[in-house]
């Protein structure tokens, strides 16, 4: 599988823009430039980096807890998960996932464990270089 998406940048670092097109039409010619990035925190400018990929973190965190509960005969009516992205001095220091979740059958101990189990195996964890804290409870 292979995934695309093209990014176009115009202009400088702080006074240039840009746009983001994903090859599945999720996103068209979304607006990025660093007032979207440092400066606007409600969002409604366009999106930024960091937004994207505790987006990518968070789909694919839920998703793959799925799986997992699936593994485990378990059926999850919703797995709820906001993902909150910590930036400082040009770094990523961590993102942190508080998952929300309602499991039939499923005690809060063992939903724990296997949250854990899909953070620790999300394919987008395995490539972030940075702390991915999990806080996780039933609903």
């Amino acid at each position: 599988m292979k995934r695309n998406v093209n990014a176009i940048w115009n202009g400088d670092g702080i006074d240039g823009n840009g746009f983001l097109t994903a090859q599945s039409g999720a996103f068209n010619k979304m607006p990025y430039s660093f007032k979207t990035r440092f400066e606007n925190e409600n969002g409604d400018l366009g999106t930024n980096p960091e937004e994207l990929i505790a987006s990518a973190l968070a789909g694919c965190f839920n998703m793959k807890l799925a799986f997992v509960l699936n593994e485990a005969n378990l059926n999850p009516t919703e797995l709820n998960t906001n993902a909150t992205l910590t930036f400082i001095d040009g770094s990523v220091i961590s993102i942190e996932l508080i998952l929300k979740g309602k499991v039939p059958n499923l005690n809060e101990e063992k939903f724990i464990e296997f949250a854990e189990d899909a953070k620790k195996n999300c394919p987008i964890s395995g490539v972030l270089n940075c702390e991915i804290i999990l806080n996780a409870s039933l609903v």
